[in-house]
């Protein structure tokens, strides 16, 4: 039997399809909490396919690690013939790590050269997350303009005590202008959901322009820093890349309306946190709403934590009991397409 490797608790549904399958046998990480460093290196040798979570790096230690068999540890070496240097059993070279299936659509904690340089083959989660993501993006988008999280802690702190014109006023989305960081599936199903609200304009950017994506908005490519300039909401639905890390940062801050909203559900390094903090603090910007950050969990003594116009999530953009579980089951048929070697539902290309 070929043996896999889960990183995690996974939905039942998922760890059904792997445990069903004739010909694997599977080994888990069986807890909510992430596998140990030294469990995963464990966890992975002599492992044909391995399926992981945006919290595991899979690295060239761990990539070296599946290559061997048995346990990590030196294995004894045989006996020298005399005249012969010492042979390793021969199963070191063993078939190795075969397949990578991870559960998200974002794929930035694997090292794709090591994994392309070893002919590992990759599956991932895309398209089964959008709406869930998109959805989320939106709430957190209202939350933060309207100051959602901030009014319910009125009510709860008695700080509530009559109507007042001017009290708890926020932006709205009604005329505005939305600026979309990356018009991939999730920024594409984004606009799609804020249209409805009576948003003047959208503009985007992006590696190149994508005109039969924007047509359906008539949203405008335009650089970065025009983006920041002229959006009263700026969302971030980006892959994280060398070219996006850290790209909102102080000068992108600086760039934006004193009104304007950002909301950020890609992957935290996107964003220069202390950058972001100086902005919100000073008034440069009105409000964010974070469902990513670096590191996550964000500690608790944070910075950002300490603001009132920053509402910050645990990484819950694909987070419906139907997603997750439909994220579980095409991720488990991805890996085992992969051990047979046919066509993966979803196959990152390298």
């Amino acid at each position: 039997a070929m043996s896999v490797f889960v990183t995690r608790r996974i939905p039942a549904e998922g760890l059904r399809v792997l445990s069903q399958a004739s010909g694997v046998r599977v080994q888990q990480w069986d807890s909510e909490e992430p596998v140990p460093r030294a469990e995963l290196l464990a966890g992975v040798a002599g492992t044909r396919g391995l399926l992981c979570l945006l919290s595991d790096r899979i690295d060239r230690e761990v990539l070296d690690a599946a290559g061997a068999c048995g346990t990590p540890r030196d294995p004894p070496a045989l006996p020298r013939a005399p005249g012969h240097a010492r042979q390793r059993p021969s199963c070191l070279a063993g078939p190795g790590l075969k397949v990578i299936s991870t559960l998200s659509v974002g794929f930035d904690h694997l090292a794709l050269d090591e994994i392309k340089k070893r002919g590992i083959r990759v599956g991932y989660t895309p398209d089964v997350l959008t709406d869930a993501t998109a959805e989320l993006s939106v709430a957190l988008l209202l939350s933060a303009c309207r100051r959602l999280p901030e009014a319910a802690e009125q009510v709860r702190s008695g700080g509530w005590t009559t109507w007042k014109p001017l009290w708890m006023c926020g932006h709205g989305l009604s005329d505005s202008t939305v600026g979309i960081i990356g018009l991939g599936r999730i920024g594409q199903a984004v606009a799609r959901r804020l249209k409805p609200f009576g948003v003047r304009k959208f503009l985007y950017t992006g590696s190149a322009p994508k005109p039969e994506s924007a047509a359906e908005f008539g949203a405008e490519f335009v650089p970065l820093t025009r983006l920041a300039e002229e959006s009263d909401f700026v969302v971030v639905t980006c892959a994280l890349t060398p070219a996006t890390q850290g790209m909102c940062n102080k000068d992108f801050f600086g760039r934006m309306k004193k009104t304007s909203v950002f909301v950020n559900t890609s992957r935290g390094a996107v964003v220069n946190q202390q950058d972001l903090y100086e902005a919100l603090a000073h008034g440069q910007i009105a409000a964010a709403g974070l469902d990513v950050t670096t590191p996550e969990p964000l500690p608790t003594d944070h910075p950002l934590l300490s603001l009132k116009n920053c509402v910050i999530l645990p990484h819950i953009g694909s987070a419906t009991y139907a997603t997750r579980s439909t994220m579980a089951v095409l991720a488990a048929r991805n890996l085992l397409a992969g051990l047979r070697g046919e066509p993966m539902p979803h196959e990152l290309s390298l």
